[in-house]
């Protein structure tokens, strides 16, 4: 998985480096980062199936690839924060995730403009370039900072009380972020950075690696819906165990 996240990296990197002077033309940057992201995809999926033949994959491009009753199944997000990538933020990730008979058990989230490797595997604790990682231990939401999504055009938390939520939280926490790429929203909780996380409508290649990358780290996570399916559609909420009950209730509006 890490090697594959690496050698889909040096191209992003390098297309990266055109985009800001695509900005000026005409056309605009939308259809090199589209052809930019799909060929990061055909990497990824080239490499790992090289290496796992028989898995399945989910790819957020491609979308379902394999054996329906596969065990094993790869969860891809080739350029999480297109957005931040199309407009020069240097602000992204490469994401993968792997499911085992159902559940995940392996993540990776690379961020290959500041070089940071997050991963984990179930039982084996989180990583941020070889370093343990562990959520933070914050108990007071009045010095806890806390990442989010906004909805925007016809993202799906318009009408779904995203507003409500935000004005709840925002009277009871230091900060909130609103960073654009969920994978590594995720991986800054585990890693302490954010001390919770909550996001509506996320797609299954945002959240698996991170998933696990939040577990393995000490965290909590969970859906407000109530159920265990957290790559469905729904609000999924990351946090330190400490304020994961308490940003819950926030959170829990007429959704």
């Amino acid at each position: 998985m890490v090697q594959a996240a690496h050698k889909a990296a040096r191209h992003l990197v390098r297309d990266f480096g055109e985009v800001e002077h695509l900005q000026v033309s005409v056309k605009g940057p939308g259809d090199f980062v589209s052809a930019a992201d799909r060929r990061a995809e055909q990497i990824l999926r080239q490499e790992l199936a090289r290496v796992r033949p028989g898995f399945a994959f989910l790819l957020e491009e491609s979308g379902a690839v394999g054996a329906d009753d596969a065990d094993h199944r790869w969860i891809v997000d080739p350029l999480d924060g297109t957005t931040n990538f199309l407009h020069a933020v240097p602000h992204f990730a490469i994401s993968i995730g792997l499911e085992r008979h159902g559940e995940l058990v392996a993540g990776v989230v690379y961020d290959p403009i500041k070089d940071e490797l997050f991963c984990a595997e179930k039982g084996a604790g989180a990583y941020l370039n070889d370093r343990r990682l562990r959520v933070s231990r914050r108990g007071d939401l009045g010095h806890c900072l806390i990442g989010t999504g906004i909805p925007v055009l016809d993202w799906p938390g318009h009408g779904k009380g995203f507003a409500r939520q935000l004005d709840r939280v925002s009277r009871e926490v230091a900060g909130i972020r609103r960073l654009g790429t969920a994978s590594l929203d995720l991986a800054y909780v585990a890693a302490g950075r954010f001390d919770g996380f909550w996001e509506y409508g996320l797609k299954a290649w945002d959240m698996a690696a991170g998933i696990v990358l939040v577990r393995e780290a000490g965290g909590l996570i969970g859906r407000l819906e109530g159920d265990h399916d957290l790559l469905a559609e729904g609000t999924l909420v990351a946090a330190n165990p400490a304020i994961y009950p308490r940003l819950g209730e926030l959170l829990a509006v007429n959704l």
